[in-house]
């Protein structure tokens, strides 16, 4: 028998989000009928109250070191680590993220098998496992309200005062949009949760080249991405398996749409060596027409280099001065300003929808794993290992010792 442990989120401000809600933990016991045991830490800040577990044959237990098994969401506690035991959540340590360098030495001191949920992966690379949807759900939600409290055309409330997605999309049945065009890159997940939210307001799809030129009398977005993005420097073509080996020879097609979009929505996966939507120092042309960007990727002077750090949940938005490019009071009905989302933690906002959808997949596509003698799957996803670096991850030797 498996045993599986729920822990209690430690970072500050705490996260809500679950691995497994307590409809799915009851129907993982029913599937598994004897073999999985699951047992979660008491919580009084998770979106699914202990008393919701304990009506689903969850046992609340405050301590899980006789766990095989513990599954988390964002970074847990150094002082949470058990020894010699199998953790799964995000440990951000995969791009050597200096503020956890920490969490790696104690994940190597104490022998823990930490399984990155971010590198489970299938066998072509792409990922089983994330929030990326919802966090493009939140992120289009988010960029759309600001853009109306900035214009002062309409008004939504906003996706954490809302009791699920379904609450947050009911208000949308109400509001007119203006003929507001909305420029959206990427695609992956965050981006198929941004289009969600323009499909569910109707909004118009129009392609690049008529975006760039033509003026609606209703909304619309465009969606670039692969080819309509980037381009070789030398060739001015696009391939994806050269543009993802070699992104430094690529540059960024974007600039054309800062004179003709007033939403940005920036989905992509970026790097130090992928170029920039644009430069900082665009903004200060007057042609530049962007009022709103939407930096659900929000990497920090990342793809969208006014990013000047990331926002909060209750604080979502800031403003950005055009003519100093500095921070400034956001929602200020001028052109003199930029309005910039960048909440690092989006699906955090609507986190029992998030967890609902992570657990479908947790339950479909990892639980068996742990069944099996040898899982090609929790291997490529295992950072290290009684003490040590797997291969895979070796290249963290530097950063993990």
């Amino acid at each position: 028998m498996i045993k599986i442990g729920l822990i209690r989120e430690g970072k500050t401000p705490p996260d809500t989000r679950v691995a497994l809600t307590p409809e799915q933990c009851a129907d993982v016991l029913k599937l598994y009928n004897g073999q999985m045991q699951i047992v979660a830490q008491p919580s009084p800040n998770r979106c699914f109250p202990d008393a919701e577990y304990l009506a689903s044959g969850v046992q609340l237990q405050e301590n899980l070191g006789d766990c095989d098994v513990i599954l988390g969401i964002k970074e847990v506690k150094i002082h949470d680590l058990i020894p010699d035991k199998t953790f799964f959540f995000f440990s951000h340590t995969k791009k050597k993220q200096p503020y956890n360098q920490p969490l790696m030495h104690a994940l190597i001191q104490k022998k823990v098998r930490m399984i990155d949920y971010e590198a489970l992966t299938y066998e072509d690379g792409a990922r089983i496992l994330g929030f990326g949807f919802f966090a493009g759900v939140v992120g289009a939600h988010n960029g759309l309200m600001t853009y109306g409290k900035k214009t002062k055309l309409f008004s939504l409330i906003p996706a954490f005062a809302c009791k699920d997605m379904d609450e947050m999309l009911q208000q949308y049945r109400y509001v007119k949009l203006p003929p507001v065009k909305i420029a959206v890159t990427g695609s992956g997940r965050v981006t198929a949760g941004l289009l969600e939210i323009l499909h569910h307001w109707d909004i118009e799809s129009v392609e690049p080249e008529d975006f760039l030129v033509k003026e609606y009398d209703y909304p619309v977005y465009t969606l670039l991405k692969g080819a309509a993005l980037y381009e070789n420097k030398i060739t001015g073509t696009y391939s994806r398996d050269d543009f993802h080996h070699h992104p430094d020879l690529y540059q960024c097609k974007f600039m054309p749409f800062t004179k003709a979009a007033d939403i940005l929505m920036n989905g992509i996966y970026w790097d130090k060596t992928i170029p920039r939507l644009f430069e900082k120092t665009a903004i200060q042309d007057p042609s530049f027409r962007i009022k709103v960007m939407a930096d659900v990727t929000c990497d920090e002077d990342g793809s969208v280099p006014i990013n000047l750090g990331s926002s909060t949940i209750a604080d979502p938005v800031y403003g950005i001065n055009r003519s100093t490019i500095d921070k400034t009071t956001p929602f200020q009905n001028t052109d003199s300003t930029i309005d910039v989302m960048a909440v690092d933690n989006l699906p955090n906002e609507l986190p029992r929808d998030a967890s609902r959808h992570f657990g479908e997949h947790i339950i479909k596509y990892i639980l068996p794993e742990l069944f099996k003698d040898k899982s090609d799957i929790l291997e490529r996803a295992t950072i290290c290992e009684s003490g040590k670096l797997t291969e895979t991850f070796e290249y963290l030797s530097d950063y993990a010792y």
